[in-house]
């Protein structure tokens, strides 16, 4: 669903939502950039040093167009950080670790706020509420991406799915009934702040990753599969750009892709955390 479609049907749950997401993605952006400058300077590049860009102030790394689509499309990009490859001391090795940085950032900061978000949630909740025997009412519907009321904690509703009837219809109950069992009610807000943020920086790893110019996935094959035999020129790689911006726009192919993969891996790590710490 659109953000469109979804200020339609729920305005002040994705005014919510929006509030959470934009210095989420701001964050995840900017820390994506610094990652590939910062790895940059330590292979003999100092480009982006020298142009200001080792910075934490979004603004230096802000494209408008890659943050709208972050806000709309849960994916995007930011100002690529200036590298040049022609100071790099072992240059298929180095491409590749300064190509990945930004990859492995957005990773590691979901790895973290994942587990952050499941140790919220043993805090916030007693654990007499997933013992009241309602189907729907566990904790791997709470925190997974793909849980039928990850979207309801995400939002503020006032209500939580508790059984599945058929099809998408579900039964509900209002969520004052289950208020004796929040133990730390302001502790929601900030579990709703590290449910987006591990969103973004999920899809945001899963996008780059793809091997399409000029994402640092094309990199990554170039350098690991291709052996860096791939020499796109500069007009080909700006009219396969506009193209992906298109195909995003106007079509699901990409965002679809994107969420079966993030929902695939967030949903088992979230499984493995909470058979870990025994929340399952």
């Amino acid at each position: 669903m659109s953000i469109f479609s979804q200020l339609q049907a729920d305005p002040t749950g994705t005014i919510i939502m929006l509030l959470y997401r934009i210095p989420a993605v701001l964050i995840a952006l900017t820390l994506h950039e610094l990652a590939h400058g910062y790895v940059a300077l330590r292979c003999g590049d100092p480009t982006a040093q020298m142009m200001g860009r080792l910075s934490f102030n979004p603004l230096r790394h802000l494209d408008p167009i890659g943050a709208v689509f972050m806000l709309l499309f849960g994916f995007g990009w930011a100002r690529p950080v200036p590298v040049n490859p022609r100071n790099f001391k072992r240059f298929r090795l180095d491409d590749f670790l300064v190509s990945i940085a930004g990859i492995t950032v957005n990773l590691l900061l979901f790895l973290f706020t994942t587990v952050v978000m499941v140790g919220l949630n043993r805090l916030i909740f007693s654990p007499e509420m997933w013992q009241l025997g309602l189907p729907l009412l566990t904790p791997r519907e709470f925190l997974a991406f793909d849980g039928v009321n990850f979207g309801n904690i995400l939002t503020g509703e006032d209500y939580f799915f508790v059984q599945h009837v058929s099809g998408n219809m579900y039964n509900a109950i209002d969520a004052s009934a289950l208020a004796e069992y929040i133990r730390y009610p302001w502790l929601l807000y900030l579990q709703r702040f590290f449910m987006i943020f591990s969103m973004i920086n999920l899809s945001l790893a899963v996008f780059n990753f793809l091997p399409i110019p000029p994402l640092d996935g094309y990199h990554v094959f170039n350098d690991v599969l291709a052996r860096g035999k791939l020499q796109i020129p500069y007009k080909v790689i700006r009219f396969l750009t506009i193209a992906l911006m298109l195909l995003c726009f106007f079509t699901n192919i990409i965002s679809n892709l994107i969420g079966t993969v993030i929902y695939f891996l967030q949903g088992h790590l979230v499984n493995g955390l909470l058979w870990l710490f025994g929340g399952a």
